[in-house]
């Protein structure tokens, strides 16, 4: 009977395992893209003569310490998020 019980806790701390990791990787995407959300105001800011280089750089710096953390995972999911990003022209990239 104990054979069954073990069987169960496995099973049951292996679900648990898998939905932290799931969460974590979650919250990781989250955060990056809330960085690339920061560093696109700060450019658009900077193009406008609104913003400061300084806030630019620490932008980019935190988009690159995600990145080296968490991999670039997140970025090809908030590309596709939105579509694809925008040209320079201003109209997207065919997918």
């Amino acid at each position: 009977m104990s054979s069954f019980f073990d069987k169960a806790k496995a099973q049951a701390q292996n679900a648990l395992n898998q939905g932290k990791e799931k969460l974590d990787e979650v919250q990781a995407s989250r955060e990056g893209s809330d960085k690339l959300r920061k560093l696109g105001v700060a450019y658009f800011n900077s193009s406008r003569g609104r913003g400061n280089e300084q806030a630019l750089q620490e932008a980019l710096d935190a988009v690159r310490d995600h990145v080296r953390m968490h991999g670039e995972d997140f970025l090809t999911k908030a590309e596709s998020a939105s579509g694809g990003f925008p040209s320079r022209g201003g109209h997207k990239h065919a997918a």
